[in-house]
């Protein structure tokens, strides 16, 4: 699963010289977070969020009402946009677990994705979310179980899969991540389909070295 797939195709842009009111009214237009800032031809110059679009208090105390409304509408975009260099960005072919990675280290909400400095995309946290309920939905009722297993073990996922097979069993979705409290484990969560949750309980607790976690209707 690449960046490309899950990306926002050709999103909102804005120009430096645009001001902050007009930033503002764009985001709340078009419902988005994030505005990459560009020039001429969609290169990449900065980067504008919800964050920096808030005005530190400070800096309005001594003003009235209309000197605050005329320094508001006097910011430009380029006055409070994050700078180009500092703008983290991906490629499109980058696949979407490292961005993943890219965001949670760097704690940001998005990613504007360049090819050569031009935006042809933007990867947010709200895509990352829409990959992950793609990752582990299905289209029909399943049986939704997560399997705890020892990491080091090899093969334990393929008898896992065996064993659901055996039975007819279908799998439509899969993923796994290692336990958060207790490496040595690992999480493998399943969507069974032409299942009865209690025949799957009855078969996959006979399973050894196995334990199910969890289990409901999917």
């Amino acid at each position: 699963m690449i960046v490309k797939d899950y990306m926002t195709r050709h999103p909102v842009l804005i120009e430096p010289g645009r001001s902050i009111v007009e930033a503002q009214g764009i985001m709340s237009e078009t419902h988005v977070r994030h505005l990459p800032v560009a020039e001429e031809g969609k290169r990449l110059v900065g980067l504008i969020t919800q964050e920096t679009l808030r005005v530190p208090p400070n800096r309005l105390t001594s003003l009235n009402v209309w000197e605050i409304t005329r320094f508001l509408s006097d910011l430009k975009v380029q006055d409070v946009m994050i700078k180009g260099k500092d703008v983290i960005t991906i490629g499109p072919d980058l696949t979407i677990e490292e961005a993943a990675r890219v965001m949670a280290t760097h704690k940001i909400g998005c990613l504007p994705v360049l090819e050569e400095g031009i935006v042809v995309g933007i990867l947010t946290d709200t895509d990352m979310l829409v990959h992950l309920m793609d990752l582990l939905s299905a289209p029909l009722p399943t049986v939704r179980v997560t399997m705890r297993m020892v990491t080091s073990k090899k093969g334990e996922v393929a008898r896992l899969v065996s064993t659901i097979a055996s039975q007819g069993w279908g799998i439509w979705a899969m993923g796994g991540a290692l336990n958060p409290k207790d490496p040595e484990y690992w999480d493998a969560v399943f969507r069974i389909s032409d299942a009865v949750q209690e025949e799957v309980v009855a078969v996959l607790s006979k399973i050894e070295g196995q334990q199910i976690i969890d289990i409901r209707p999917g």
